[in-house]
């Protein structure tokens, strides 16, 4: 018998740049394509803005896999690229830390008009999470057991 855990749907959130991964989920609805319906795309100025806090908040919080598409180098924000990359690095840092597979966040560059990579990428994200399964039973493991008083 499975466990509950296995039957559940995973939960892919997708930060999209208004000047990128955004623009390329709006041109995979312009040109009638689906992607899967356990993805989650939200509207974001520059992923920059996102401090490393948010992507634990949102593992903690049933989100299983997460995705960064962003502009890149062709981002109109002047250094956030680079903030960007630092802010996910430090992420990884914290989910090692806490017992979290890394495969559950990625940064990928995607441009305005990039639907296949856009639906590559959350391709890929399925496949990881169908491997590694959702994250709460890797926050249950990374829990510490209380001892009896």
């Amino acid at each position: 018998m499975s466990s509950p855990a296995a039957e559940q749907p995973t939960k892919i959130l997708i930060l999209g740049s208004l000047s990128g991964g955004y623009r390329a989920a709006d041109s995979v609805g312009q040109i009638h394509t689906d992607y899967p319906s356990n993805t989650y795309v939200l509207p974001i100025l520059s992923a920059a803005m996102f401090p490393e806090d948010f992507y634990i908040d949102a593992f903690e919080r049933g989100i299983d896999g997460i995705i960064v598409m962003y502009s890149g180098t062709d981002s109109p924000y002047k250094g956030s690229a680079e903030q960007t990359s630092e802010i996910v690095n430090r992420a990884y840092a914290r989910m090692k830390d806490q017992g979290l597979d890394t495969r559950r966040l990625r940064l990928v560059a995607i441009c305005t008009v990039c639907t296949a990579a856009f639906l590559k990428e959350i391709k890929l994200m399925e496949s990881v999470l169908a491997e590694i399964g959702p994250v709460s039973g890797e926050l249950a493991r990374a829990v510490p057991e209380r001892q009896p008083a």
